[in-house]
């Protein structure tokens, strides 16, 4: 298939979309006003839906979407959501999709207990529907989460980061839950454990070719108005795989330099030389070619599903991330 826009990868699940909206208000409501007020704020904080999505697509792939499907697609959103929230406080951020962040309008103290709010809202929602199944899946997703978060900021304080920890650190922080989304959407429609296992590797491997292409696109994409690279990462001292791995064929004194230049805080001067330096060592090649081995991977995963539009659509799914430019 040849690469697609998002909407029309998602076509097959427009009208499953559409009523997981509806789903995803009510699933975070309060009956405190307060509480709700802010629930549905962060409603319209509205992303791209790609890992309730993902449920969809995976189940409509496996069987069928079903009640449970609509729950599970819910939970994943509502968990993803919360983490983000929770993210925005530690990271101190004041916008979140185009509005003002929760900590921003009603502070830090306020926002951590509605992702914990929102944490306690997913998990009812499948206790209250006996969807334990799902328990075990995102218990462990959390789990991965936090510990990833974790380790990447024990490794950012000295800058040392290897590429099995950063593979690690990208598997828990993001793939996690891609992966938590497929499984959930094929243990929905199917009774298959193996079918289920398949989609989880499936959405291990996407997980792992979005995070890399991201980290990619500090280097290549994003530009600033001058045109060059913003260098997000950089600029927050996060090391990504082009620069990992140059730093395994450069001389020593040319790392060391740019460390120093990292630790130090990055100009926009910086930043381009930082890039250059990771063109130059093979970076940007090889980071490439490790996302088009998970992209391999997860298109390989999906070839136990039978024919079908959903199929098509998570296999141009894979495309459509590999080759994203922002």
């Amino acid at each position: 298939m040849t690469a697609m826009n998002l909407d029309s990868i998602l076509q097959p699940i427009a009208a499953e979309l559409e009523e997981f909206e509806g789903q995803f208000r009510i699933a975070m409501s309060s009956k405190i006003p307060f509480v709700d007020m802010i629930a549905r704020y962060v409603a319209k904080q509205k992303g791209k839906r790609i890992r309730p999505a993902l449920v969809l697509l995976t189940a409509k792939a496996c069987g069928g979407v079903v009640a449970s499907t609509h729950r599970g697609a819910a939970l994943v959103e509502i968990l993803h959501t919360a983490t983000l929230i929770h993210d925005d406080v530690v990271d101190d951020a004041d916008t979140r999709r185009g509005l003002a962040s929760i900590n921003a309008v009603w502070k830090n103290k306020v926002a951590v207990l509605m992702g914990d709010y929102m944490l306690a809202k997913g998990l009812l929602l499948s206790i209250d529907n006996d969807d334990f199944h799902f328990l075990k899946i995102t218990s462990d997703a959390v789990r991965r989460m936090s510990e990833a978060e974790i380790l990447q900021i024990a490794k950012s304080r000295d800058l040392d980061l290897d590429e099995k920890t950063y593979l690690r650190i990208i598997s828990g922080k993001t793939a996690s839950l891609i992966s938590t989304s497929t499984q959930i959407g094929a243990s929905s429609a199917s009774k298959d454990a193996e079918l289920a296992e398949r989609m989880r590797v499936f959405g291990e491997n996407l997980g792992m070719v979005f995070q890399i292409k991201d980290d990619l696109l500090d280097y290549t994409g994003r530009k600033s108005i001058t045109g060059k690279p913003t260098g997000i990462d950089l600029k927050e001292k996060k090391l990504t795989l082009p620069l990992i791995y140059a730093f395994t064929q450069a001389p020593r004194e040319r790392t060391k330099k740019v460390l120093k230049a990292i630790k130090d805080g990055p100009s926009g001067r910086d930043v381009h030389q930082i890039v250059e330096f990771a063109h130059e060592f093979g970076g940007i090649d090889y980071a490439t070619r490790r996302a088009r081995d998970y992209s391999d991977a997860a298109r390989e995963a999906l070839s136990v599903l039978p024919a079908s539009a959903a199929k098509d659509s998570l296999t141009a799914f894979v495309t459509f991330v590999l080759e994203r430019t922002k």
